[in-house]
């Protein structure tokens, strides 16, 4: 009450304002007439301002900045009208900082900056507010209005003081009491600012109803909320004191004994598992809670899950690495036929585990068609090594928890195939493989090759973070081998983290020996036979390679070797005694008919029609290109179900034709009223690919210059507009298809000479390999007779049929 009256007579005394004041910009608040409030400054130029305004009358031009982060807000910051202010006190901290305390003594609006350094100075002009009229009934009823309202939201929680609500009951003015309420509602610094920039007392007490009246609808809904949240607080008590009882009734039945034991049981389980600190720290924590939480709650059947899963998992338990080499080779040996380069690559990584036994487990992937082996090697390489096993399939995952484990917060959470195969393999260097790597898909769960990347990431895989046990695990020792069909979908970051080894496929003579040493052994023991009761002929089981099967790997044969010993073991179980010979002649009794035919071999060399070689997961194959030439207007035609790329090696082939067609003994213009067919048989298969370039371009020039090609060569590259034979992939394969058909010689492109040592040794020594740089060379080897170069050129086609004519 003594400080309403003190203001009171301030105002009735007019106290002289002077027109220019330091400016002290302030952040987060608006200062109001009649306001007391501490200020902290700290900036330099408004402590400047401070001392300035202590040396003269104590006075100070207060205005809001308008962004709180700037620290040097220019003139344009801030806000134009503000309030004239008195430094009643002023207390220089040990920081630096100067605490002062403030009273709001009237509006004034900025006329002009005068000086910006070292402090600002203003020029100001106080605003005189509109007189209120004789106080009528309205105004009457707005200043009770407020004040109700204030009253209400004191009720309500508000931090209002007494003091204040004493202060406004005393209050008649419509624009002091507006200002008051403003300053003590807590509004934000635009609507705080809007209050103070309103000249007309009684516009500006609506202003602040309307603020009061938002306030008090938030504050209610604030109160609802707490008090619904009061009843769930005491629901939850009753139910701790309820549960409380029942601990106390388990108690005296002994029940609660059990429970105790179970939670010691699981601590004695945790000091045994030789887990990481960290880890141990963390299951005693979980255990703890488990034994302080009620038995019947919700999440303790969570946490015994999730320590049941920490205490299972090998932290500490690792198989010893058998370090024998020579006893590691043999029984990869034993395994798998032939194979040399992976087994070269395990025997490497033994090597370097003997001499360093903190070396990091390889990441593999073996790439390669269906039935080549890639899962039984994968086998082979833990037994060799003296490790566990552990396969997951990888084919048709689209959700990253797969990999990474689902979030405890989710029913039924698991963690991800990765720590569940270790878990199963129960130590923590088993060999870890990978099916089908290439078959991961995508949708809006996540990407798993991403979650992936980590774990095949030799820097990384030490402290896997699996989203279910929400600690590190480390993959560091695991010997990870994916398998793939193919390289191309697999990301490039992620083909990036492992060593790619190819498994091509198998020889004939490759599959023979498999047969022989492995299939038949075990078909064998299978079917109830043995090798007095039947005998298949390495020509028999030859003849079941080239036409019953049509694959790399092995998995159709097995099965036309199986239909075999079935139909004897029929025989055998009838009554037949005695030893069944399989023979060529007799094998199509236990099959059939043949399901392939071989290619068949060409029996002249042909105008028009050159052997090419081809690539197909299956193996390589032999592929007759077919051209012919028609009278026409200069058409090119392909049929045979080409793709784009051989479509394009077509036409690139005739345009080398009539780059060199004066060399070739042809008129320039001989493609104008010539229509040209290129044609490649077994139209229901689609082909593509740019290795039949050299072919097309052979078949069309022994067409064009009528000159037969070798029947006896096979051939395979890609062809340049230039002429020059460009390399191609698949090279053994396509050697193998050459040496099946009976064609002994291959023209290969000059780059491919590397190629050659992936054929096996014996496949070399059957086949006569010829390189070539350029499209001439291989003409001069494949066209039965030399084309000589013309002198003079021929006259157009059409002109010399018109002589011929004559």
């Amino acid at each position: 009450m003594a400080d309403e009256k003190e203001k009171q007579e301030q105002k009735e005394g007019e106290l002289q304002i002077p027109g220019t004041l330091p400016l002290l910009p302030i952040r987060d608040i608006v200062i109001f007439p009649f306001m007391i409030v501490p200020l902290f400054v700290g900036r330099e130029k408004s402590i400047n301002a401070v001392d300035l305004a202590l040396t003269k009358e104590r006075l100070v031009f207060l205005t809001t900045q308008k962004d709180i982060s700037n620290e040097d807000p220019g003139p344009k910051d801030l806000y134009q009208t503000g309030t004239v202010g008195m430094v009643m006190r002023m207390l220089k901290l040990p920081d630096g900082r100067v605490k002062i305390l403030v009273q709001g003594l009237a509006r004034a609006v900025i006329k002009e900056y005068t000086q910006e350094k070292p402090t600002y100075i203003v020029n100001i002009e106080k605003i005189k507010e509109s007189p209120v009229l004789q106080p009528g009934l309205e105004i009457e009823a707005l200043m009770r209005n407020v004040k109700e309202e204030l009253e209400k939201l004191a009720s309500l929680g508000k931090a209002i003081s007494p003091e204040i609500m004493m202060i406004i009951e005393t209050v008649n003015e419509p624009g002091r009491l507006a200002d008051i309420v403003a300053a003590n509602l807590g509004l934000k610094v635009e609507g705080a600012q809007i209050i103070l920039e309103i000249t007309d007392p009684v516009r500006r007490l609506e202003k602040v109803n309307e603020y009061l009246v938002k306030e008090l609808q938030v504050s209610t809904m604030q109160a609802k909320i707490q008090s619904q949240a009061k009843e769930e607080m005491d629901k939850s008590q009753r139910e701790y004191y309820l549960r409380e009882q029942m601990r106390a009734i388990k108690s005296e039945l002994g029940e609660l004994e059990e429970i105790t034991e179970e939670i010691d049981e699981m601590r004695k389980k945790v000091k045994k598992a030789k887990m990481p600190p960290d880890v141990e720290k963390e299951a005693l924590k979980q255990a703890d809670r488990l034994e302080s939480m009620h038995p019947d709650a919700a999440e303790s059947a969570i946490i015994r899950t999730y320590l049941d899963w920490l205490v299972d998992l090998p932290w500490s338990k690792t198989t010893k690495d058998t370090l024998d080499i020579k006893k590691a080779k043999k029984v990869l040996d034993e395994d798998h036929y032939n194979l040399e380069k992976i087994k070269e690559r395990i025997l490497e990584y033994l090597a370097v585990r003997k001499l360093h036994q903190k070396s990091k487990g390889p990441i593999l992937c073996f790439v390669g068609p269906p039935g080549v082996g890639k899962t039984s090697l994968g086998r082979s390489i833990a037994r060799a090594m003296g490790r566990k096993f552990v396969r997951i399939s990888l084919g048709g995952i689209k959700d990253e928890a797969e990999i990474r484990g689902h979030r405890r917060t989710y029913v039924g959470a698991l963690p991800g195939r990765i720590i569940q195969g270790i878990k199963q393999a129960g130590t923590n260097n088993p060999v870890f493989m990978m099916d089908e790597i290439d078959k991961i898909g995508t949708d809006f769960r996540g990407d798993p090759s991403s979650a992936l990347l980590e774990v095949l990431d030799p820097e990384q895989n030490n402290a896997f973070s699996d989203h279910y046990l929400n600690l590190p695990f480390d993959l560091s020792k695991v010997m990870f081998i994916t398998t793939a069909n193919m390289l191309d979908p697999i990301p490039d970051a992620l083909k990036d983290r492992m060593e790619v080894l190819e498994l091509t496929g198998y020889t004939e003579e490759e599959k023979l020996e498999i047969v022989k040493k492995y299939i038949i052994e075990r078909q064998l023991a299978e079917n109830g036979l043995n090798k007095k009761l039947i005998e298949i002929t390495d020509d028999a089981i030859k003849k079941i390679i080239s036409q019953y099967t049509k694959e790399a790997g092995l998995r159709n044969l097995e099965r036309e070797i199986a239909s075999v010993c079935r139909k004897v073991a029929r025989k055998v179980a009838e009554g037949e005694k005695g030893l069944t010979v399989i023979s060529p002649r007799t094998i199509e009794e236990h099959l059939g008919v043949p399901k392939f035919i071989p290619e068949t071999e060409q029996e002249d060399d042909e105008v028009g029609v050159a052997t090419g070689l081809a690539w197909t997961p299956v193996g390589g194959e032999i592929l007759y290109i077919e051209a012919t030439t028609m009278k026409g207007k200069g058409n090119l035609t392909l049929t045979g179900h080409l793709g784009e790329v051989m479509k394009e090696s077509a036409h690139a082939a005739l345009s080398y034709a009539r780059s060199r067609a004066r060399t070739l003994g042809l008129a320039d213009d001989f493609y104008k009223e010539l229509d040209i067919h290129v044609h490649v048989p077994a139209g229901a298969i689609p082909k593509d690919g740019p290795s039949a370039g050299v072919t097309m371009a052979t078949a069309l020039i022994s067409t064009l210059t009528k000159t037969p090609v070798s029947k006896d060569i096979a051939m395979t590259g890609e062809i340049t507009l230039r002429g020059r034979v460009l390399p191609i992939g698949g090279v053994k394969e396509k050697a193998l298809a050459a040496l099946r058909a009976k064609i002994r010689t291959i023209i290969l492109p000059d780059r491919n000479k590397k190629d050659i040592e992936e054929i096996p040794k014996d496949i070399q020594k059957k086949m006569n390999f010829v390189f070539v740089k350029h499209m001439d060379d291989l003409l001069k080897i494949a066209l039965k007779k030399k084309v000589k170069a013309v002198k003079k050129p021929l006259r157009p086609l059409g002109k010399r049929i018109a002589a011929a004519a004559r």
